[in-house]
């Protein structure tokens, strides 16, 4: 049987974002303990967390900050929607891509809405949208999460959602979960009845489940960071 990343790079896939590889930079970011520029105050407050969002990105010249893939982060600390047992939630299982409130994304191939939702937590999703996708007869989703709410007019479940069309854009604090404005892009294999909502942190316990459950969405975005 194939796997998710010969699958995709037998087929054409379109783009998530605007990206134009010849000419725009990405950022990688380092959310783990070894960043300790991320102080405790700048993670508790979105503005200054923001800020230094927009700062690294303009002294780098970059476009976007990308980056995330199962790396162990400290920066769920800021939220207790990631605190609710004994080991807290800190292994992210998601591609973040950094950049404007209004940037807007893209559906990369044929797909059907498969739920979506408002996840208003502080430190969730925000307004969040499902799709499914099958390719060469492989099923899965894509979640795309802190978009604007504005992204969610206007769908129902299974509805046709073409390739190359724009799904959404990302949104400002207010409606993102409270976070400095970025796309959790996720892929998921089986969404195990779930609607709206998966989680893109998971125990680092759980890993390996998790993980095998959802690929690098790289092999998507095919990003060189």
């Amino acid at each position: 049987m194939k796997s998710f990343g010969q699958i995709i790079k037998a087929n054409s896939v379109g783009k998530v974002v605007d990206f134009d590889a010849g000419v725009d930079r990405l950022l990688p970011f380092d959310f783990t303990a070894t960043n300790t520029e991320l102080t405790a105050a700048m993670l508790d407050d979105t503005e200054l967390f923001s800020d230094w969002i927009n700062k690294q990105l303009a002294n780098n010249n970059a476009r976007y900050g990308v980056g995330g893939y199962n790396e162990h982060r400290t920066i769920y600390s800021r939220s207790a929607h990631f605190d609710t047992s004994e080991e807290p939630r800190r292994l992210h299982l998601g591609i973040d891509i950094w950049g404007p409130a209004g940037t807007p994304v893209y559906n990369f191939y044929d797909a059907t809405v498969h739920s979506f939702a408002n996840n208003d937590n502080f430190g969730d999703y925000g307004a969040t949208i499902i799709l499914k996708y099958e390719i060469a007869g492989y099923v899965f989703h894509a979640l795309y999460g802190h978009l604007s709410l504005a992204s969610l007019s206007g769908l129902a479940e299974n509805k046709f959602i073409p390739a190359a069309s724009q799904i959404g854009a990302l949104g400002p604090k207010e409606e993102n979960g409270g976070w400095p404005p970025h796309l959790h892009f996720q892929i998921i294999e089986d969404m195990h009845g779930l609607k709206g909502d998966y989680p893109g942190v998971c125990r680092f316990s759980e890993g390996d489940r998790y993980l095998a459950n959802c690929p690098d969405p790289n092999v998507i975005l095919q990003f060189d960071f």
